[in-house]
Order: structure tokens, then sequence, then C-alpha cells
């Protein structure tokens, strides 16, 4: 791959995300699941996605102006927008006429590690088409972020060739979170590698870093990324992250200490504040620690994104 563009611009300019938007239900329960009957938990409902978590974390630098593309259905619309805009976002929500807001069910272990695992009904998020694009949504856009969730249905794929395309010609760099090794799997590394042609940064998690390569070291996965990506970011949780560029990697960035709570959205607010920093001028090993500070508070509260004013 060859990127549109150096990956370190001159700062100004927003920051255009687009991706999922959701409604998750959080159900925090302690130990393994009780099947056939009940298991105890506390649950809440908060907004979630990521595409729009890592827009909000985005938001939080201060000067830092943030849009979202994504698309929802008619009945949590104002709701999601609303929630978004108290994050400090621009909302370009697309409503869907058929397709429900999607749902995410993430069932989190409050104990030690704080793993979670999740149930999702995409809903209307991966209805994003081609016709929900407009080359005026560029304007004024510093740099384009995609949601690795875009590359998982065909409507959402041809809209990112058309989106891909036009930051291409203007210029404008491209970055993309992989999202989900296991969606990754059912896709095929090649075929995902294939449609991130032209991509300028790249920011998967350990586990998408050696699944897109085949290699078992994150390091040696980062490195051998890097030469077909001019930036790329493995984020390795509370280990820190890895930044490559050139198939040699450039820096490895500490974890900042965090007692977890859920880990839910902990990757998206690493990419939001890594992508803000960006975008403020920084330079990509400072941006990575700033990812890896965001990472910490998100892991120490409930639900993806940030608390509003925080």
């Amino acid at each position: 791959m060859t990127g549109a563009s150096s990956p370190e611009r001159a700062p100004g300019g927003a920051l255009l995300v687009v991706g999922d938007v959701v409604t998750d239900v959080v159900a925090l329960h302690r130990g393994p699941l009780a099947s056939g009957t009940d298991t105890t938990a506390a649950i809440r409902t908060v907004p979630g996605g990521a595409g729009a978590n890592v827009a909000c974390w985005a938001a939080r630098r201060d000067g830092t102006e943030v849009r979202l593309l994504g698309k929802v259905g008619m009945a949590s619309a104002a709701w999601h927008e609303r929630e978004l805009a108290t994050s400090g976002v621009r909302p370009l929500l697309v409503i869907d006429p058929e397709a429900p807001t999607g749902t995410v069910v993430c069932l989190v272990d409050s104990g030690a590690s704080a793993e979670r695992t999740f149930l999702t009904d995409s809903g209307a998020a991966l209805r994003l088409a081609p016709d929900d694009w407009s080359e005026s949504l560029l304007d004024g856009v510093a740099r384009l972020h995609l949601s690795g969730y875009l590359f998982f249905s065909e409507p959402c794929r041809a809209l990112v060739a058309v989106a891909v395309e036009s930051a291409r010609a203007r210029g404008v760099p491209v970055s993309v979170d992989p999202a989900s090794a296991g969606f990754l799997t059912e896709l095929g590394v090649d075929r995902f590698l294939a449609l991130t042609e032209g991509v300028d940064v790249l920011l998967p998690s350990r586990d998408e870093a050696c699944l897109l390569t085949g290699l078992p070291d994150p390091a040696d996965a980062a490195a051998k990324l890097s030469r077909h990506v001019p930036l790329v970011v493995v984020k390795l949780g509370d280990a820190g992250a890895l930044v490559a560029r050139s198939g040699e990697i450039r820096a490895r960035v500490p974890a900042v200490p965090a007692t977890p709570v859920d880990t839910t959205g902990a990757g998206d607010a690493f990419t939001g504040a890594f992508l803000a920093a960006l975008l403020a001028g920084t330079r990509p090993e400072e941006a990575a620690a700033e990812g890896c500070r965001a990472g910490a508070r998100a892991v120490e509260q409930v639900g993806g994104r940030p608390p509003p004013n925080t």
C-alpha cells in the first residue's frame, strides 16, 4: 500500500470520523455466567459504537473540531445526536427508515481482568452506503478516520472506496482502526488489506496486527505492516503501544497504570486521543502516549465514551 499523503500534516482543520453509532447495553457480572438460570448483574444502557466512541474521545482535546458520519434508526436518532453533541462532536447522522439503531450487549466480568464479550446486532450501523457520502463532507477536514466495522458489509465497503478516493484527491490523510479480530477473520486478511489500499495510518490491536500478518509477535507484526502503511500503531492494552514506520519499530510506548472496571472502548479511547494529537501537530510517538493515557482513563469507567466535561 502506498499512502495518499504524509501521515503527519501541519495542524489545523477538522477530524471527520465515519463509522458506527450504536446503543450499548452493558451488563457487569462477576465470575462465570450461570447457564440456564439467573446471573446477577448491574445493567446500564449507554451510547456507543467504535466510530462514535473514537469521535467523542478525540473531541476531549481542547480546540479539536470533530465530525461524525454514521447511520441510526429513527427511534433513537435524537438521543444519539444529543449525546454526541454533549461530548463536543458535530453529529452528521443519516436516519435509516427501515433498520433500527445497532445494539451491542456487552457482558463484562467485573473481576480483576474486566474482560468483555460482545453480542452484536449491527442494525443501521452497517447500512451506510455511497449515497450517504458527499464530497462536501471533506470541506475543512484535515484528517479522515474510518472505523473498521465499515469493512464488514457490502454497502459500507462501497462507501469506504468512495470516501478514500475523495480523501486522496484532496490530500487528506486516512486512518483505519480494524476494530474486530473476529470480523477480520470472517472477511479475510487479504481482502481487508486490499480494501485499505492507500491508507496512511493503521491502528490495530495486538490480536488484529498478528492476524493481519500471521506473525505471533506484535512487534514483528507492526514492523511488517509498516512496510505497507506509512504509519502503524499497535495497541497492546496494559503493555502500552508500538509505533512502526518503514519496517522498523520506532517507539515502544509504556502503558499508564489503571484499575480496570470495564475495558469496553479502551482501544477507541486510544485511537481518538491519538488522532486528536496528530491533528494538533504532535509527533506520533507522543500522540501514542496520549492514547495510552486515554485508554487508562477509559478502563476505569463503565461504557466506551468519556464522561462529559472531563
